[in-house]
C-alpha cells in the first residue's frame, strides 16, 4: 500500500523550501549565504527523493495495471519525470557547484527567471501529482481491497 502520509509530507517539505529559497534569493547578497546553500541542496535532494519514490512505488505499480488508460497515465507521469530530471540537472549544472556545495550565480536576473521557472515546473508536478496520481492509486487499491 502507498504511504500518501510520506507524499505529503515530501510535497509540503518541498514546497515549503521552495518558497523559503526564492524569497532569500530575491536579494543577490543572500544568494552567497550558507543559508541559502544550504536550503537549496536541501530543496534539491528532496525533489529527487521525491521523483524516484513517486516513480517507483505508484508508477512502478500503474505502470502493470491491465487497464490501458491507467497505463497511459503511468507512463505520462514517466515521461514527465525523465523531463523534470533533465532540465533540473542543466539546471544544476548552470547554477551551481555540487561537491562545493554553493551557487555560482554569474547573472542574478538571470538565475531569478530560471529559478521560478524551474521550481514552477516542479511545483506544478506536485499539484498534477495530488490531483491525477494519488486519486487514481486510491481509486485502485480501494477497488482491490473490495474485490478481496
Amino acid at each position: 500500500m502507498i504511504v500518501f502520509s510520506q507524499l505529503h509530507a515530501q510535497n509540503h517539505k518541498i514546497t515549503e523550501l521552495s518558497n523559503i529559497f526564492l524569497y532569500l534569493v530575491q536579494n543577490r547578497e543572500m544568494c552567497d549565504t550558507e543559508t541559502a546553500c544550504d536550503v537549496f541542496f536541501e530543496y534539491s535532494t528532496k525533489v529527487k527523493e521525491h521523483i524516484e519514490l513517486v516513480d517507483r512505488e505508484i508508477c512502478g505499480r500503474l505502470i502493470s495495471y491491465p487497464d490501458q488508460a491507467v497505463k497511459n497515465t503511468a507512463n505520462r507521469f514517466l515521461s514527465g519525470s525523465t523531463e523534470i530530471k533533465r532540465i533540473f540537472n542543466q539546471y544544476l549544472k548552470e547554477w551551481c557547484s555540487e561537491p562545493q556545495r554553493r551557487l555560482q550565480i554569474r547573472d542574478h536576473q538571470h538565475f531569478l527567471s530560471e529559478t521560478q521557472q524551474m521550481f514552477g515546473l516542479v511545483l506544478d508536478r506536485i499539484q498534477r501529482e495530488t490531483e491525477h496520481l494519488y486519486p487514481l492509486i486510491r481509486k485502485l487499491e480501494e477497488h482491490a481491497a473490495e474485490a478481496a
